[in-house]
């Protein structure tokens, strides 16, 4: 059974984080940052290649140190994804990835 949210460890206290919320996740090493709608930030001890495999289909790696959640991309553009006020450089290897899941959701 899927949940909508998870908890996660950070600065010594478990927080609920709803995936829907969630913006981004940047690779920081041993360590994840994960951006929120709210403007918040925490930081938790996975890898991003770990935590790929437990989060929702509509979160994708599209860059070795990042993950964003599709839901909150504004636009893709000559191989930039932009949300917020942040723009993702996409490199070839996952510039086709991208694309299809992105082309799943066109109207």
């Amino acid at each position: 059974m899927r949940h909508d949210f998870a908890f996660i460890k950070s600065n010594k206290k478990l927080i609920k984080l709803r995936f829907d919320e969630v913006v981004f996740i940047k690779g920081l090493g041993n360590y994840v940052e994960i951006a929120m709608s709210s403007g918040e930030k925490y930081v938790y001890y996975r890898s991003l290649k770990e935590l790929i495999n437990t989060l929702p289909e509509e979160f994708m790696r599209i860059h070795n140190s990042y993950i964003v959640n599709l839901a909150h991309v504004d636009s893709f553009e000559d191989n930039h994804i932009t949300l917020k006020n942040l723009k993702i450089r996409v490199p070839k290897s996952y510039k086709d990835c991208v694309d299809s899941a992105i082309a799943k959701m066109m109207l």
